[in-house]
């Protein structure tokens, strides 16, 4: 007996050692890529950061940058309520678009598996300055113009109008839009759908239930925790994503202008912002959320 104990724990602190070897690369990582440019970037974002022939000069200010953010700086804070508009309108067309395709996509018809890889082809060629760098940056930006929208041809603008060319532009490139963000949370709203007990809905349809009637009293409800993921996955990509104007206006800051202090500094005004929303989501969905527990 004390012999298969002894072997026993042999055996447990092998594989803890075992463990930790395969972690330490991970963790090494996290601690020079991430955790240390995280603190760099709280720390400059106090003072003044200057990069010098003969060495880098960091003077300390305090909270001067984020108060500068809102009081001086003129292009901020209306350039970051635009995002904000524009993500609060995104976000819920990604989601519900997303939703209705996974719904669609989840039957049983033919092709079923050209449409599932047409509506997650946008994810797998990539965006932002990944196409740039994979298509050359003369037709990646070409290529980046495609994603944003579909543009009318001059003649139908000058038929049109300009009044209703603007919208129909406004309109084809928020459709495109939609579409090239779609690409994950269809994947992850689909893998939810199959995990539904399909018994549901056969014991829903004895009863004489519709397919509306079956959508929002088994499929909504039972999908609630991934319609929770999906949400904070599309809020972060959109206010994340390279082709957002505030990330270019943070790199142009940075490395064109060299702020490189108020430059993290407004970053980090816009990461607490962001944390602050899901934060907010998480808190909205303990009230809507599904669980078995519920059950």
């Amino acid at each position: 007996m004390v012999t298969k104990m002894r072997k026993k724990n042999q055996t447990h602190q092998r594989n803890t050692r075992e463990a930790y070897i395969f972690i330490t690369p991970l963790i090494i990582g996290t601690a020079v890529f991430f955790l240390f440019p995280l603190c760099f970037s709280i720390f400059i974002s106090l003072g003044e950061y200057e990069l010098k022939q003969g060495g880098n000069m960091y003077t300390f200010f305090g909270l001067k940058n984020y108060t500068d953010a809102f009081l001086l700086d003129k292009d901020f804070t209306p350039n970051f309520l635009a995002v904000v508009k524009d993500s609060f309108l995104n976000i819920p067309l990604v989601v519900v678009f997303s939703l209705i395709i996974a719904i669609l996509l989840n039957k049983k018809f033919r092709g079923k598996g050209f449409f599932r890889t047409l509506f997650f082809l946008p994810f797998l060629l990539g965006t932002g300055y990944v196409m740039r760098q994979l298509l050359g940056m003369d037709v990646g930006q070409d290529a980046m113009n495609m994603a944003r929208g579909i543009i009318l041809p001059a003649e139908v603008q000058q038929y049109l109008g300009s009044f209703i060319s603007g919208l129909a532009d406004g309109f084809l490139s928020r459709i495109t839009m939609v579409f090239w963000k779609s690409g994950v949370p269809i994947i992850l709203f689909l893998s939810g759908l199959q995990s539904i007990n399909k018994s549901l809905y056969e014991s829903a349809s004895v009863d004489g239930a519709t397919e509306w009637e079956m959508m929002w009293k088994i499929t909504i409800p039972m999908i609630s925790q991934v319609t929770l993921l999906v949400t904070v996955y599309t809020v972060i990509e959109s206010f994340s994503d390279p082709s957002n104007p505030m990330v270019d206006f943070f790199y142009n800051l940075a490395f064109k202008e060299q702020r490189f202090s108020y430059s993290a500094a407004l970053s980090w005004i816009y990461v607490v912002f962001i944390l602050l929303l899901v934060g907010l989501i998480f808190f909205a969905a303990r009230f809507v959320t599904y669980s078995e527990r519920d059950s």
